[in-house]
């Protein structure tokens, strides 16, 4: 089948891009000494985390259990819940789970890790934990030195938990569009990551890993602080991200047919439902410049002097690709203009 044969609006991902993209990371890992632990929210596919670990990631981080036991039950064995895990349904569940492959799970508070205790010595497995250091996200995380090291003498106490080192995700910094700016608050959070680390270490407490660090900031990476990079949005890119000037492409798009044109306007059939907006618009692969208004079903694009036509198909980059690949149930898979294969997203709306 050939690509614009596809019914739309659909996802198509480029392989020969995405695979480039997997090789330029591998590289930029291995020159900076860090192991990748890809974030699997960008894909939601078991397949492409299969692929990223035969290419060298050490394992795949996630958001939510539900994306987890997605993960395991496909055979994955090195899975990290970048995420508290709180209600105890759910600890149950994260225990039980725990006994089919090392699995971590972010803490930042006493009771909770007090409560996966006993969750995995009723279910006889081990848990491994990192402790979230706040640094600059406002979001979760442990604020002060002291306190992360009185958490971590808590774990170590707990005979099913295993205390692994350090979260330390600044999310905040990704999209940044200023180069050096992003470069100098990458560099200030590096610093009070270090401070950490020395003073856990002062303290007879070490880091065995130190993870975090998003697209956006792992060019700024240096052998000797993280251990792991949590980077996921490389894979496929976005348009957001390609404003940042990175040295990934865009892989993944969106398929849409023109509807309905006028001297100025293309309208296709891709609109709020299909595509995520949540970092900005979705943009014509080949008129970056056109600007979009979306509604619900449909995305009109300002373009004087167009030579399109109704029937017309057309690829979109998505301004999120996180996001745009949550509103889908599969992605075409892509060479040339051949369509090769069809992957299944099973971890859509598995935000539990």
């Amino acid at each position: 089948m050939k690509i614009k044969q596809l019914e739309t609006p659909v996802l198509v991902l480029d392989m020969d891009k995405m695979e480039e993209n997997i090789r330029t990371m591998q590289e930029l890992t291995k020159k900076c000494g860090i192991a990748l632990r890809p974030h699997y929210k960008s894909h939601k596919c078991p397949q492409i985390a299969k692929w990223q670990m035969e290419a060298g990631a050490v394992g795949i981080s996630c958001a939510k259990l539900a994306e987890a036991e997605d993960l395991i039950n496909a055979g994955l064995k090195d899975v990290l819940i970048a995420n508290q895990v709180i209600s105890p349904s759910k600890i149950s569940r994260l225990a039980h789970l725990a006994g089919s492959c090392h699995l971590g799970v972010c803490v930042d508070d006493e009771e909770n890790i007090l409560n996966l205790e006993k969750a995995a010595a009723l279910a006889g497995t081990k848990i491994y934990c990192l402790i979230e250091y706040e640094v600059g996200m406002n979001r979760c995380g442990v604020e002060t030195k002291e306190e992360f090291l009185r958490l971590a003498k808590i774990i170590e106490k707990c005979p099913h938990l295993v205390y692994e080192g350090i979260q330390a995700y600044a999310g905040h910094l990704a999209h940044r569009k200023d180069h050096e700016e992003r470069k100098d608050a990458s560099m200030k959070v590096d610093a009070r990551v270090k401070e950490l680390i020395d003073y856990l270490e002062k303290n007879g407490m070490k880091a065995e890993k130190v993870s975090g660090v998003s697209t956006g900031t792992s060019i700024f990476k240096e052998k000797g602080l993280y251990t792991e990079m949590q980077a996921g949005s490389y894979l496929f890119m976005d348009g957001a991200y390609a404003a940042l000037g990175l040295k990934f492409i865009n892989a993944l798009f969106i398929l849409a047919e023109v509807l309905s044109t006028k001297k100025d306007r293309v309208v296709v059939d891709a609109g709020l439902k299909s595509i995520g907006t949540d970092q900005g618009p979705p943009r014509l692969a080949d008129h970056l410049e056109a600007e979009p208004n979306l509604s619900e079903e449909h995305t009109s694009f300002s373009l004087p002097g167009h030579n399109y036509k109704p029937g017309d198909k057309v690829f979109l980059i998505p301004g999120h690709n996180c996001t745009t690949v949550n509103l889908h149930n599969r992605v075409y898979m892509a060479r040339g203009e051949e369509i090769i294969g069809v992957l299944d997203i099973t971890s859509r709306g598995r935000s539990f």
